[in-house]
């Protein structure tokens, strides 16, 4: 089999568009969650979320934007950036079209542009929609752009897995290289989703954050005695994944190998996690990686601030680094970006990456007083700088029981 080497990575996120700004923003936690009022049909409310204050006019030709949901623009603006950074902004100089795929994972799609068109047909009574609500709308759009606008035409999926779907997406294209039938692959995945629409149906749910007294910004807190809730957001990650011999051959810059992959199902209920199936996902992709526990010098937790889902991971972990567990180095990111749901995994492990680089490790914002059951070092508040960083781990785990995770080594 095939080693995979990481050679671009592009984001767009709630607290910075591009991977620089991103990972600043994480290493001093600042913090991208605000309060916004939203119009609802029942009235204006103030919704905590992780938007992103993003001009398609500074990206986008008008002509293009008229096809393009705002999930799509979030993806091609990260990819770019990924391509850049992987040498390849000027052409595939090395690599084949036909062996160079896409992968993208999204939760909800085109769902701005989805809902546009029921506001058009149920408040504005129009008789026909946008002849281009379809192509906006469709999950499988993004990819589609991806490919047309690189020249990209390998293998092409899109993965809509809830919260697990772009690590899953990852983890796909990672085997396609493994296994021959890519040389390499855009990969990642996008979501926006802060519409009117989905951000009830969450509130249906009881599931979201409660302002914090500290303000809004302070509100997503993960493993916190305090916490109260997710916070919704939206963005995008995308990597530039490559055979590794076929990455030396071109002179690229390789930043890390992916290294393992692995996903599991809990197979035990709609919304609540299992700490069984989320260790197992972990296990396998060490499996995978040939790496043991005590390889992992930082993990990227799922760490989604809600009552059950960060008591239940922490067990997981427990159960899979065993005797390691105190030496290992946790945070959750998700404080201060929030959950970009479909995109969060690929944004989550980008950032992991970057800290394999870097040897510099995000802190948990807000984390001041932890749960007792969250007794693990989750890196509170502060920043850490760690020497010999090996190898590092992200958790994706979703409604439905899917857990998703991906395993990184250093070069």
């Amino acid at each position: 089999m095939r080693r995979v080497a990481i050679t671009g990575l592009g984001i767009v996120s709630s607290v910075g568009i591009g991977r620089n700004t991103f990972f600043e923003s994480l290493l001093k936690a600042r913090s991208g969650i605000r309060s916004v009022e939203v119009s609802f049909p029942s009235g204006p409310e103030n919704v905590l979320m992780g938007s992103i204050d993003f001009n398609p006019d500074e990206h986008f030709a008008k002509a293009k934007l008229l096809s393009m949901d705002r999930v799509s623009q979030f993806a091609l603006v990260a990819a770019r950036e990924a391509m850049v950074q992987a040498g390849l902004s000027t052409g595939l100089t090395g690599l084949q079209p036909e062996r160079f795929g896409v992968s993208v994972g999204t939760g909800s799609g085109g769902a701005g542009s989805l809902e546009a068109a029921y506001v058009s047909l149920f408040e504005q009574k129009v008789a026909r929609l946008r002849p281009m609500t379809v192509v906006l709308a469709m999950h499988n759009a993004t990819a589609a752009h991806l490919s047309m606008t690189f020249g990209l035409k390998g293998p092409s999926s899109t993965v809509s897995n809830a919260c697990a779907s772009s690590a899953t997406a990852i983890g796909d294209a990672f085997r396609q290289i493994r296994h021959g039938y890519a040389d390499a692959m855009l990969v990642g995945g996008s979501d926006a989703l802060l519409n009117i629409g989905t951000i009830k149906a969450w509130q249906a749910t009881q599931t979201l954050a409660k302002r914090h007294v500290d303000g809004p910004q302070a509100s997503c807190r993960p493993f916190s005695s305090d916490r109260s809730g997710l916070v919704l957001s939206e963005g995008s990650a995308m990597l530039v994944l490559e055979d590794w011999d076929t990455a030396q051959r071109r002179g690229a810059n390789i930043l890390a190998e992916l290294a393992g992959y692995a996903s599991t199902t809990d197979a035990h209920h709609l919304t609540q996690p299992e700490a069984q199936g989320q260790a197992a996902a972990m296990s396998l992709a060490l499996g995978d990686a040939r790496l043991n526990a005590s390889d992992i010098g930082y993990l990227n937790a799922h760490g989604t601030a809600t009552d059950v889902g960060d008591v239940v991971e922490t067990h997981a972990i427990k159960r899979v680094f065993a005797g390691d567990v105190k030496q290992l180095a946790i945070s959750s990111t998700k404080a201060v970006h929030g959950h970009a749901m479909g995109a969060a995994g690929a944004i989550e492990f980008a950032a992991s990456v970057m800290s394999l680089q870097t040897g510099q490790l995000a802190p948990t914002a807000f984390l001041q007083t932890p749960d007792d059951r969250c007794d693990l070092d989750y890196i509170p508040l502060e920043a850490r700088r760690v020497q010999g960083l090996r190898a590092v781990m992200s958790n994706s785990f979703a409604f439905g029981g899917s857990n998703a995770v991906l395993v990184a080594k250093a070069v």
